[in-house]
């Protein structure tokens, strides 16, 4: 999932016992289950926040497994939405957060500013948001996937939440996303409506090509539900850069995003084996959306889906190693 935060999205308390975490879980809480087996050994404990899209499950699931199995760490997984999730490098509950999602906000708080943080390299994967809609609605209407086609069709896209409006769904309202600003700024006539989780938004979407319902919303790559439902991406105002500088004057897609790893300070000066795993950590989105597919619609434990990966891959996860 995608998917930058934007403050105002999500009211956010004070970091500490009081903040509460995707799940249920708390910053300085595990999430239920996810403590590893195995020694601490050299490694010790190491904190990985998991932010709630399942793509990000999948590089989660697959660096504590290799953690865990070949350095001996004993791997926290904290179930945090991505604001909070770096609120903890300053206190030493985050050790990583392993897909960034851009955040020049975020990096300029807590990297230039406070120095708690610093940057881990790129994942290798390539991210990009955008509205996107069923493969049977852009067949039959080709000039859907043209912003500027999108009035003409509004009325169809009305439903019970969008006040008279057509309807654009959103996911989880923690990701972070342009589209009230776009919706505005392009003088379109919808609503956005959030459907809550990147699940919900995953079902609208399998449910409208099945049914041939009008569907259009906010989505993403990588996404293994892409190869389930191949949606089409809506073409918006070409991005360039500084475009979406000023939020609320936004009339631009959303760029390619370089996805990243950032770990706090002190544990990029640990010594931790660790740190240069999540350092070394590289995949395609290929990798990623098979992970995410064996978790998300296989039903798999993400440890039995990183070790799956993990097995087929031995070479590749030895180069993260060295």
């Amino acid at each position: 999932m995608a998917r930058h935060w934007r403050a105002g999205a999500a009211g956010l308390a004070v970091l500490g016992l009081t903040l509460t975490a995707c799940g249920g879980a708390k910053v300085g809480e595990d999430s239920s289950g996810s403590g590893s087996s195995g020694g601490s050994g050299k490694c010790g404990t190491f904190n990985l926040a998991v932010n709630p899209w399942v793509g990000y499950e999948a590089d989660a699931a697959v660096v504590a497994y290799v953690a865990q199995h070949d350095l001996g760490c004993t791997v926290n997984k904290k179930d945090l939405k991505e604001e909070i999730a770096w609120q903890g490098f300053g206190t030493g509950e985050v050790d990583a957060v392993l897909e960034n999602w851009g955040h020049d906000d975020l990096k300029k708080k807590y990297i230039t500013d406070q120095k708690t943080a610093v940057e881990a390299g790129s994942t290798g994967n390539k991210g990009i948001i955008g509205w996107y809609v069923p493969p049977w609605l852009a067949k039959a209407h080709p000039d859907i996937t043209n912003w500027e086609s999108l009035n003409k069709y509004a009325a169809n896209f009305k439903t019970s939440e969008s006040g008279g409006k057509g309807q654009l769904l959103d996911g989880d309202p923690s990701y972070v996303t342009n589209d009230e600003a776009l919706v505005k700024n392009l003088k379109l006539d919808f609503k956005v409506v959030y459907a809550g989780s990147e699940t919900a938004l995953i079902q609208a979407f399998r449910k409208a090509e099945k049914d041939k319902e009008w569907v259009i919303g906010y989505f993403y790559e990588p996404q293994w539900f892409l190869s389930e439902v191949p949606l089409v991406k809506v073409n918006l105002p070409k991005y360039t850069d500084g475009c979406d500088a000023d939020a609320a004057k936004v009339a631009c897609d959303y760029p390619v995003y370089d996805l990243d790893k950032i770990v706090s300070a002190k544990f990029a000066k640990s010594g931790s084996p660790a740190y240069d795993l999540v350092k070394n950590f590289t995949w395609t989105n290929d990798d990623q959306n098979l992970v995410a597919k064996y978790i998300a619609e296989e039903k798999m434990t993400p440890d039995a889906a990183a070790k799956k990966w993990v097995d087929a891959n031995a070479d590749r996860v030895k180069a993260w190693l060295k």
